[in-house]
C-alpha cells in the first residue's frame, strides 16, 4: 500500500527495516505536525498477525490502513510500520501500525523485526493498543504471552520509564462480562512480568511504574458490526484530550516536541538496529540539541536574509541612521522569539544554551554594522568637533575654553549617537571608540594648537621684521657713535611691547610657564637675531656706505649744498673730514654691541690707519722681526668671536681699499680747483703789461703809421685763433709739457693743411656766384673786409674740427689725455695730505 491521496499516511519503515526518512519528512509538512509543540499524541497498535489491528484502528480513528481480505485467506497485510494522521482527535494524534507478530511469513526464529518494532512503538507511542482475541484470555499458550514478553522485555531497554498506557483491546468478547475478564487478564500480565528477567536497577520496580494498563473489550466485528462500531465509538471519545489530566495518557514522560518528533524517529530506530540499548533522557537532550542547533541556524539563515537587515546594513554603510539600535534590536528580537516559540518543547537546559549561541552568532554577524554606526558618530562628533572649534575661535574666544567647550558639546552629541545606537540584546559598550574620538580630538587639538601658535609667532616675528629692519638699516647707514645705542634702545623697546602683547594673547591657551617663557625666549632671540642678520648685511657692504659717505662729506659743505672748486676751498681738511667719516662707519660695523660692553675698536682704527701709524714701525722692531701694528689680528680686545663682524685684518684691508678708490675724487677736485684759478687769472701781471708797454712802444707806433701792419697782424690774429682752438691747446698741455707739445707737433701741419684745403674751396665758391651778386659780395668785402676774412676763418675752424676730429681719432678725448698726464702731480699732491 502506498501513500494516500491526501497525504495522512505514510509507511515509516518498510519490512527490511529501513527508515522512509524523506516520507516522513513529507508527511510532517503536509500534516503541519512540527506546529503542534507538545500537544500532540501518538497511539500504536500490536497484535497477533490477521487480529484485525489495521480494520480496529480505521475504524477507531477514521485512517485508511489496508486492511486484509478475508476471502483471501489470512495473510500478512502490514509490513513493517505504517502510520497516519487520526481524523477528528483533538489534539493531533498520531496512529501507528505495527507489523502483526507470530507471523509465518518471517518464521518461527525471525523474531528480530518484532522485538525492534515493539521496541519503537514503546519508545515513541504515548498509548500502546494491544489487540487480542477473547479466547487467549486464561490460556497458557496463548499468542498473547509472547507479544507480552516481547513488550516487557524490551521495555527493559528503556533507561528509564516513560510510562505508558497499555490498553488491552479484548476482541470478539463472549458472553463473559467483562468485569470477569479483566482480573484474568491482570493476573497473566502480572505472572508475565514477574517472570521477566529485569536489569538490577529495575529487579524490584513494579509494572504501575513503567505502565498504566486499561482494559477495553470489543464486539465481533463480522458477527455484530453495528455493536462493533457503537463499541468503537464509545472508545474514540476516550482518545480526545488524550494527553491532558486524567486521559489516557496524561501522565506521560519525555516527549519529544512534535518538530523534533521527525530526527527523534530516525535516531531511535537507528539505535535499535544497532541493537543498543534506549536511554531516552539522554536521546531527549540530543534530540533538543540536533534540533535546538537547527532551529537556531535557520533562524540565523532568516535573519542574514531578512530585507529589513538588508536595507538596515546599506544604510549604515553609506551614513548615519537615526534610530538604528531600535531598528536592529526589533529585527533581532523577531527572530529570537521565533527560536524560543518553535524551540519552547525542548529541554530547557539545551534550549537556553542553544539559543545563546543563537543570540552570540547574531551580535556577531550584525557587529560590523555596530561598529560602522560608531565610526559613523565617531567621525561626525570629531568633525563637528573642528568646526565648533574653528567657529569659537574666530569669534575671538580663548584656545583652551574653546577646546573644552567644543569637546564637551561634542562628546554629548556621541554619547546620544551611541544611545540611540545601542542594542537591547547586546551589551557592546563603546568606550573604546570614545576613547579613540577623545585621542583623535587631543590630537586634533594638539595639531590646531602648534598651528595656531605659530601663526602667532609668525605674526608677531614679521611684526618685529617690520619694526626693526627698516629703522635698524637706517641707523647703520648714519653711522655714528649714538648707532649701537640706539639699536639697543630700539630692540629693547620693540621687543618688550612684542612680548607683552604676546603674553595677553597667549594666556588663552592655557600652557604651562615654561613652554610660555620657552616661546618668549624664542622671541627675544628672534628680534636679536634679527639684528645681528641686518648688520652681517650691512657689514657686507661696509666699503659701498664708507664711499659713499666719504662722497657725502667730500661733496657737500656744511649746509649739503655741493661744493664748486673754487681755489679757496681746503681740500686737505675736507679730505681728512671724509675719511674720518668713513672711518667712523668701519668702526661701527666692525662688531655687534647689543651687550653695552665697552670696546677699543673705534679708537684703535682711528689711531692706526687716521694717525698713519699702521706703517710705522721702530728701528728695534724691525731689528727682532716682530711688528707692533694692532690690526694685525683676527680678533677684538673685550669682543666675543661671535660678535665680530670685521677682523681688524679685514678692516685695514678694507681701509686700503676705500683709500685707493676714492683718491680718484680727490685728484678730480685738485684738478677742478687748478683750472677755476687758471680760468679766472687770464690778464698777465701788471709789471708784465707796463714793461709790454715801454718796450712796445716804437712797435705800436709804427702799426699806427702804417695799417696794413695791423691789417697783417689781425690776420695772423685770426689764424692764430682757428689753430689754438682746432689744436684745443689748453686741453693738451693740461697733461704735461712734454705731452702737449708731442700731441701738437703731429696734429699741427695736418690742421694747416686742412684749413687751407678749407679757405681755398670758399675763395673758389665765391668766384662761381652771379655778377649782381658778386657785386654786392665785393662792394660788402670792401667796405668791411676784416669781416669777411673774420667770419671766413671762424667758418673754416668751425668745419675743420669734425674733420680733425676724423683724421686722427688717437686725439678725439683731450680729456683723457689730460687725465693721464696729470696723474704724476695728482699722486703727489695727494701724498702730501
Amino acid at each position: 500500500m502506498g501513500e494516500n491521496d491526501d497525504g495522512c499516511s505514510t509507511q515509516l519503515i518498510d519490512g527490511d527495516g529501513e527508515f522512509n526518512v524523506k516520507g516522513l519528512d513529507n508527511f510532517v509538512k503536509k500534516t503541519k505536525l512540527s506546529d503542534c509543540g507538545l500537544s500532540y499524541a501518538v497511539v500504536a497498535i500490536m497484535g497477533p498477525q490477521s487480529s484485525g489491528k489495521s480494520t480496529l484502528l480505521n475504524h477507531l480513528f477514521k485512517t485508511n490502513f489496508r486492511e486484509m481480505d478475508a476471502f483471501a485467506g489470512r495473510s500478512q497485510t502490514t509490513k513493517g510500520i505504517w502510520m497516519a494522521r487520526c481524523l477528528g482527535i483533538e489534539p493531533f494524534t498520531l496512529a501507528m501500525d505495527l507489523e502483526g507478530t507470530d507471523g509465518r511469513e518471517r518464521g518461527e526464529d525471525d523474531t528480530t523485526f518484532e522485538k525492534q518494532s515493539a521496541l519503537f512503538a514503546l519508545a515513541v507511542a504515548d498509548i500502546v493498543l494491544i489487540n487480542m482475541w477473547c479466547h487467549d484470555i486464561g490460556r497458557e499458550q496463548a499468542s498473547n504471552k509472547p507479544l507480552l514478553k516481547t513488550v516487557f522485555q524490551v521495555m527493559m531497554r528503556l533507561f528509564s520509564p516513560r510510562k505508558t498506557t497499555l490498553l488491552f483491546v479484548i476482541r470478539d468478547k463472549t458472553r463473559t462480562p467483562l468485569e470477569k475478564l479483566e482480573p484474568l487478564l491482570r493476573e497473566d500480565i502480572q505472572k508475565i512480568w514477574d517472570l521477566v528477567r529485569k536489569p538490577e536497577a529495575h529487579k524490584n520496580t513494579p509494572l504501575s511504574e513503567f505502565f498504566n494498563v486499561k482494559v477495553v473489550a470489543l464486539s465481533s466485528y463480522e458477527e455484530k458490526e453495528e455493536k462493533f462500531k457503537e463499541e468503537v465509538a464509545e472508545l474514540r471519545q476516550r482518545f480526545f484530550n488524550s494527553i491532558s489530566p486524567g486521559g489516557l495518557a496524561g501522565d506521560r514522560r519525555g516527549v519529544v516536541p512534535a518538530s523534533g518528533f521527525s530526527f527523534s524517529s530516525q535516531q531511535i530506530w537507528k539505535v535499535i538496529k544497532e541493537n543498543r540499548d534506549l536511554d531516552l533522557p539522554a536521546h531527549k537532550v540530543m534530540v533538543a540539541t540536533v534540533r535546538c542547533e537547527e532551529i537556531a541556524n535557520e533562524k540565523l539563515r532568516d535573519f542574514a536574509t531578512d530585507e529589513s537587515w538588508l536595507e538596515l546594513q546599506e544604510a549604515v554603510e553609506g551614513g548615519l541612521v537615526p534610530g538604528f539600535g531600535k531598528k536592529l534590536s526589533s529585527i533581532l528580537k523577531k527572530y529570537f522569539s521565533e527560536y524560543d516559540a518553535e524551540a519552547i518543547y525542548f529541554e530547557e537546559g539545551v534550549r537556553k544554551e542553544k539559543r545563546i549561541q543563537l543570540k552570540l552568532k547574531a551580535l556577531d554577524f550584525v557587529y560590523s554594522a555596530y561598529a560602522t554606526m560608531l565610526g559613523h558618530l565617531r567621525s561626525n562628533a570629531l568633525e563637528s568637533f573642528k568646526i565648533r572649534l574653528e567657529q569659537s575661535l574666530n569669534q575671538g574666544e580663548g584656545f583652551a575654553k574653546a577646546v573644552r567647550d567644543s569637546q564637551q558639546s561634542c562628546l554629548l552629541v556621541f554619547d546620544k549617537g551611541c544611545e540611540d545606537a545601542a542594542v537591547e540584546q547586546a551589551t557592546w559598550d563603546a568606550s573604546k571608540i570614545k576613547e579613540k574620538l577623545c585621542r583623535d580630538i587631543d590630537s586634533h587639538t594638539s595639531s590646531a594648537q602648534d598651528a595656531k601658535l605659530s601663526e602667532l609667532i609668525a605674526n608677531y616675528e614679521k611684526r618685529l621684521s617690520q619694526a626693526l629692519s627698516e629703522p635698524v638699516e637706517s641707523l647703520f647707514e648714519a653711522g655714528g657713535k649714538d648707532t649701537w645705542p640706539s639699536i639697543r634702545k630700539l630692540l629693547k623697546r620693540e621687543t618688550e611691547t612684542a612680548v607683552t602683547d604676546f603674553l595677553d594673547v597667549v594666556t588663552g591657551f592655557e600652557l604651562n610657564h615654561a613652554r610660555i617663557d620657552t616661546m618668549v625666549q624664542n622671541l627675544r632671540d628672534y628680534s636679536q637675531s634679527l639684528v645681528e642678520k641686518k648688520a652681517r648685511e650691512e657689514a657686507a657692504k661696509i666699503l659701498i656706505r664708507m664711499k659713499d659717505r666719504f662722497s657725502t662729506v667730500f661733496s657737500h659743505d656744511k649746509d649739503s649744498m655741493p661744493r664748486v672748486w673754487t681755489g679757496k676751498e681746503d681740500i686737505r681738511a675736507i679730505t681728512k673730514d671724509a675719511r674720518a667719516e668713513a672711518l667712523s662707519l668701519l668702526s661701527v660695523m666692525a662688531a655687534i654691541r647689543l651687550d653695552e660692553r665697552s670696546d677699543d675698536i673705534e679708537s684703535t682704527l682711528f689711531s692706526s690707519l687716521m694717525d698713519g701709524t699702521v706703517s710705522v714701525a721702530s728701528s728695534h722692531n724691525r731689528s727682532v722681526g716682530t711688528s707692533t701694528d694692532p690690526l694685525a689680528s683676527s680678533s677684538w680686545e673685550e669682543v666675543p668671536p661671535k660678535n665680530i663682524l670685521l677682523t681688524p685684518v679685514q678692516c685695514k684691508s678694507l681701509w686700503k681699499q676705500f683709500k685707493s678708490e676714492t683718491e680718484y675724487t680727490v685728484t678730480q677736485a685738485i684738478s677742478a680747483q687748478e683750472a677755476h684759478k687758471r680760468n679766472n687769472n687770464w690778464l698777465p701781471p701788471a709789471w708784465a703789461i707796463v714793461l709790454m708797454i715801454v718796450l712796445g712802444f716804437n712797435e705800436f707806433m709804427m702799426l699806427l703809421k702804417n695799417p696794413l701792419y695791423l691789417l697783417g697782424f689781425f690776420v695772423a690774429f685770426l689764424l692764430s685763433k682757428a689753430l689754438w682752438v682746432q689744436l684745443d691747446i689748453p686741453g693738451e698741455f693740461q697733461h704735461g709739457a712734454l705731452a702737449g707739445v708731442l700731441s701738437i707737433t703731429s696734429k699741427f701741419l695736418p690742421t694747416v693743411m686742412n684749413l687751407l684745403r678749407k679757405l681755398a674751396e670758399e675763395a673758389q665758391g665765391k668766384t662761381t656766384q652771379e655778377a649782381p651778386e658778386y657785386s654786392a659780395s665785393q662792394s660788402y668785402r670792401q667796405q668791411s673786409p676784416s669781416h669777411s676774412i673774420s667770419s671766413t676763418i671762424s667758418e673754416s675752424v668751425a668745419s675743420n674740427v669734425s674733420a680733425s676730429a676724423g683724421d686722427d681719432a688717437e686725439y678725439s678725448s683731450p680729456a683723457q689725455l689730460r687725465r693721464r698726464n696729470t696723474n704724476d702731480v695728482q699722486e703727489s699732491e695727494i701724498s702730501q695730505m
